[in-house]
């Protein structure tokens, strides 16, 4: 047994096991995921969200597969009988993005599915999630990375029903800069505007997307409301982040029925941590 505040994790995400009344926790877990060999990725049990089973091997890479290093930010989402993982990945001598594995269970071993990153394989691409529409339909929303293009940006692209690849071109949701928190930022020589982590919730019957960039230097979470309330927007940008100091956030239902937002903080390694707050002070008034 483990508690919360012993584990480093980047960019970790729950997902609510109510069959067995269990917190399921992934995420970016390799030691050092910016440089070095990616290892894969584990995952933790809890059925409190302060003490934990773990760290479980879900996802191993086999010896071909394509994905070398840069192993961040597991997804599992449940669609159609099975589990499905969006996880970013590098290869050598190809752009990062996110890719798709799946299993029958939650502790895996989940396998690859898409061939390859789903993202387009000329774009410096992360943070794949997946969003259902009221439709059924399947879509990725995913970070066009500052590093290719200085203004990073979030796109959208509509995913086969088998989720084994994309079956649209990427539809421009935002750039960061649109937003009016969003600041510069310097890093190993580089400067733009960060987007990372897009993530959903349906709160007060609005769609809220949630990401993060940079603010003051600090690593935040923003939130933008879909006006038509479709994932393809028009979204609005509310004027400043509901959280200084931690990002790469997502919101679960626990147990009790409240939501919550999880992210990690802070963001430096290896002292990263997870960090479940109450979501319904943060959207207070928006």
């Amino acid at each position: 047994m483990i508690h919360t505040q012993d584990i480093q994790i980047r960019d970790p995400y729950i997902f609510c096991d109510h069959a067995n009344k269990s917190y399921v926790m992934y995420g970016t877990t390799d030691k050092d995921s910016w440089q070095g060999a990616g290892v894969g990725f584990d995952a933790y049990f809890s059925d409190d969200l302060e003490n934990w089973d773990g760290p479980v091997p879900v996802f191993r890479p086999e010896k071909d597969f394509w994905g070398k290093e840069n192993f961040w930010a597991p997804e599992v989402h449940a669609y159609r009988g099975k589990y499905y993982m969006l996880a970013t990945f590098k290869g050598s001598g190809r752009h990062r993005g996110t890719a798709i594995l799946v299993s029958d269970s939650l502790r895996g071993p989940f396998v690859e599915h898409s061939q390859g990153a789903v993202t387009p394989p000329d774009w410096d691409c992360l943070d794949g999630t997946l969003y259902v529409d009221e439709e059924g339909i399947p879509w990725m929303v995913f970070c066009h990375e500052w590093t290719q293009i200085h203004d990073g940006t979030i796109c959208a692209a509509q995913l086969s029903d088998d989720l084994t690849q994309t079956i649209s071109e990427p539809i421009l949701l935002f750039k960061a800069s649109d937003s009016q928190w969003s600041q510069s930022y310097q890093w190993e020589g580089m400067e733009g505007f960060i987007t990372d982590g897009p993530s959903f919730v349906k709160h007060h019957d609005k769609l809220f997307m949630l990401w993060s960039s940079f603010y003051q230097n600090e690593y935040s979470i923003g939130v933008a409301t879909s006006e038509s309330g479709s994932v393809l927007g028009p979204w609005k940008h509310h004027p400043a982040p509901i959280y200084l100091g931690g990002g790469h956030c997502m919101v679960f239902k626990d147990f009790t029925g409240s939501n919550r937002l999880s992210f990690h903080q802070p963001n430096n390694t290896p002292e990263e941590r997870p960090l479940f707050l109450e979501l319904e002070p943060l959207l207070n008034g928006l």
